[in-house]
């Protein structure tokens, strides 16, 4: 019986502690988290590879106007403003005194000045072409006056290099018969703002800042641009997609 015993226990010991031991158990749900993980640093790795650099030039690269520390939005807005070139001289014409534009800006609008006094509208030219440099005077000079911030004061006036005026195809307009309402909201009411709505789209001209427009300047009923030529389409097609 001893023996019996004995060869009960050897061979029980002489079997492997692998097999005498039950499996370990897997956490449920390890191998899902295992992927997620894997997955999250493959996303970031990707991320970095391709907006890295991206990112990194736009933090390096200064503001581009000095007084404003705001940098271009992904579009290329810069306070809600797009960038513009200043027309040539070669290109611009002289209204009257102190106002010129495009040439071809200015052929259209002095078929519609005509066009609205035959109407018995008294369309008066109040602002044209202004060099970046004069944008630049304006902005400065206005916003120390008034004690606002860049951000502020880009709600009313566009920073130097970035209003539609320095191109030539915007003109501001006022109504002769009410000047009081010349260069602000009340220019609705008068009976040019009315006769514009109704046929400045007959010579290619566009308000330039409806109420809540997209690019989140002031509403400037006055404030007209020209979009009758390819080279103008081409300067305002960022605007145009926007709105």
């Amino acid at each position: 019986m001893a023996r019996a015993v004995s060869a009960r226990r050897i061979s029980r010991d002489d079997i492997p502690v692998a097999r005498r031991s039950r499996p370990q158990r897997r956490a449920k749900g390890g191998a899902l988290r295992l992927l997620v993980a894997c997955l999250i640093v493959f996303a970031g790795a990707i991320t970095t590879v391709v907006f890295g650099q991206r990112l990194l030039a736009w933090l390096m690269v200064p503001a581009p106007i000095e007084g404003i520390q705001a940098r271009p939005a992904a579009d290329g807005r810069l306070l809600g403003h797009f960038s513009y070139p200043e027309a040539s001289d070669q290109n611009l014409v002289v209204m009257q005194p102190g106002i010129e534009l495009h040439h071809e800006a200015a052929e259209a609008l002095s078929a519609m000045l005509a066009a609205a006094s035959a109407d018995g509208v008294d369309l008066r030219m109040l602002s044209g072409f202004r060099s970046h440099d004069l944008q630049k005077q304006i902005f400065f000079e206005v916003k120390s006056d008034r004690n606002q911030t860049a951000a502020e004061r880009a709600k009313v006036s566009a920073p130097p290099g970035h209003s539609e005026h320095s191109t030539g195809y915007a003109i501001d307009l006022g109504d002769g018969l009410v000047p009081a309402a010349n260069l602000s909201e009340s220019f609705e009411s008068t009976w040019a703002f009315r006769w514009l709505q109704d046929n400045a789209a007959r010579y290619h001209f566009v308000l330039s800042f409806p109420p809540g427009n997209s690019q989140g300047v002031t509403y400037e009923p006055w404030h007209w641009r020209f979009e009758g030529s390819a080279s103008a389409l081409q300067l305002f097609e960022a605007a145009r997609r926007l709105d």
